[in-house]
């Protein structure tokens, strides 16, 4: 892939950075054990973009179950650990620092999904972030093509950090969407 989008080289940029330099606590060595229930249940259909992949279990996990995957995230740091921990356990994902709120750019390129996945970027985005996201999901995603989101739970009404169930059939309410379901379930950490 060449030449990506500018990237947000702002406070988060560096944020994730300096948490990729440790062991961030939402990086718990293997997939969610809700996208693996996802991927078992046969609803993860290649290929899969893998939206704030940081260090790439989730997108290594697919890979390694014959999904063609590629893996994005605005930490350059995390993508080469994650490309770095494809290599180790022999998995073919691809992987690309590249900012989420500019997936028109992958289509651009010529790149569709049938699946996308994300394990905690959506719920860390501004209201306005989000309305960016979804439309440029919109033109990564095929038709009938499925989009799985687990993240934090919002906990405060006043609040923009987290996500609820009510959000999520808000923001894919329209003639584009169809949401399939949206529940709360476990997002586990360190």
């Amino acid at each position: 892939m060449s030449a990506a989008p500018p990237q947000r080289r702002c406070p988060i940029t560096d944020v994730y950075d300096a948490a990729y330099a440790g062991a961030p606590n939402w990086d718990i060595g293997r997939p969610q054990r809700a996208f693996v229930d996802l991927a078992e249940a046969g609803l993860v259909r290649s290929p899969v973009l893998d939206v704030g992949c940081g260090t790439g279990d989730l997108a290594i996990y697919l890979a390694r179950r014959g999904s063609d995957v590629l893996g994005v995230d605005l930490s350059a740091l995390a993508i080469r650990q994650a490309r770095q921990k494809a290599r180790r356990r022999g998995a073919d994902a691809r992987f690309v620092v590249w900012d989420a709120l500019h997936l028109d750019g992958l289509a651009d390129r010529g790149f569709s999904f049938r699946t996308v996945v994300d394990s905690a970027m959506f719920h860390v985005l501004s209201d306005r972030e989000r309305a960016i996201f979804v439309d440029g999901l919109a033109t990564v995603l095929d038709s009938g093509g499925l989009y799985c989101v687990l993240g934090d739970a919002r906990r405060d009404s006043r609040s923009i950090y987290g996500i609820t169930p009510a959000e999520v059939r808000r923001r894919f309410a329209g003639d584009d969407w169809d949401v399939a379901f949206a529940v709360e379930t476990q997002f586990e950490r360190r």
